[in-house]
C-alpha cells in the first residue's frame, strides 16, 4: 500500500510540475505577446511619422508651387487692372465731348414718317 501510495504521491508531484510548467509556459507567452505588440505598435508608430514627413514635404513643395502661381496670377490681374485705368482715363475726356456734343447740339428736323394733314 505504501508503494501505492507511494506511486500516486510521485504522480500527483509530477502532475503539480507539468501544471507549474504549463502555467510558467503561458506566462512567458503572454510576456512575449506583449513585448512583441509593443515593438509592433513603435514600429508602426516610426513608419507612420516618417510618411507623415515625406507627405508634409511633397505638400510644402506642390504649396509652394501654388503660392507662386498665385503671385503670378495676382500679378498678371494688377496689370490688367492698370491697364484698363490707363484706358479709362485716356478715353473719358473723348467719350464725354461726344455725349455733350450728341446731347447739346440738336439739330432739329421733321422726322421723314411725318405727314401734313391739310
Amino acid at each position: 500500500m505504501t508503494s501505492q501510495s507511494q506511486g500516486i504521491h510521485q504522480l500527483l508531484q509530477a502532475e503539480k510540475r507539468a501544471k507549474d510548467k504549463l502555467e510558467e509556459a503561458k506566462k512567458r507567452k503572454g510576456k512575449r505577446l506583449k513585448q512583441a505588440k509593443e515593438e509592433a505598435m513603435a514600429e508602426v508608430d516610426q513608419y507612420r511619422m516618417q510618411r507623415d514627413q515625406e507627405f508634409r514635404l511633397k505638400q510644402s513643395k506642390i504649396m509652394g508651387s501654388q503660392s507662386n502661381v498665385s503671385y503670378e496670377i495676382e500679378e498678371q490681374t494688377q496689370g490688367k487692372l492698370q491697364e484698363l485705368h490707363g484706358s479709362y482715363n485716356k478715353c473719358m475726356e473723348d467719350v464725354i465731348k461726344q455725349l455733350l456734343m450728341m446731347v447739346c447740339d440738336i439739330n432739329p428736323e421733321i422726322h421723314m414718317n411725318y405727314r401734313t394733314t391739310n
